[in-house]
């Protein structure tokens, strides 16, 4: 069985000069980012530029020495990740693509506020909705819930938080998710757009 060497002590030997363990970092996390990313722009181009965009930013910070995110290495990354797809969003909204015709179609530029500002009311009525019913679940399945759905964290993480195994924060999160659907059915409520 081949003993694999923490994260902090990668980064520390590929801040000492060591370029093999930032390869060793980024082929262990690759699947998890890259995964991360094109989940969050269904595109395969764009999440490739955007996977490449994070570890020129991962070793820029590191060869300046600025990084301290002390054992929390791929939360880091996954933070780098998440700050760059925003960019994208937020570059292309600037500029709409114009595609398909020669003729210029004003429809295709200007949006529909009131629909937006519609769509807007209906998404926070229910993340309200939602909060509601997550504090009406017991105690130890709404921390998991929470941990899962709104931190992102992996059940690994999870365990290691709450000082249980996997199986049973696996178990907390079903029985969260069984009680949500239960409480729903109960109170009648509609949680779709």
């Amino acid at each position: 069985m081949e003993l694999q060497i923490n994260d902090s002590i990668l980064v520390k030997n590929y801040i000492a000069g060591d370029e093999k363990a930032l390869e060793v970092l980024i082929n262990r996390h690759n699947q998890r980012i890259s995964s991360f990313i094109y989940s969050k722009v269904l595109d395969r181009d764009v999440a490739e530029d955007i996977f490449q965009d994070t570890f020129i930013k991962v070793i820029k910070t590191l060869k300046k020495g600025s990084y301290s995110e002390e054992g929390k290495f791929l939360p880091w990354v996954m933070r780098i990740a998440h700050n760059l797809i925003i960019d994208h969003f937020r570059k292309n909204k600037r500029m709409p693509k114009f595609e398909g015709s020669d003729d210029f179609n004003i429809f295709s530029v200007i949006k529909d506020d009131k629909l937006n500002a519609e769509k807007q009311i209906i998404k926070d009525q229910i993340d309200s909705d939602l909060t509601l019913l997550i504090d009406e679940l017991p105690e130890d399945q709404r921390e998991v819930l929470i941990m899962r759905i709104y931190k992102d964290m992996s059940f690994k993480e999870i365990s290691e938080n709450t000082g249980v195994s996997i199986n049973t924060a696996l178990g907390r999160m079903r029985y969260a998710l069984i009680n949500l659907r239960k409480i729903v059915d109960r109170k009648n409520i509609v949680l779709t757009n």
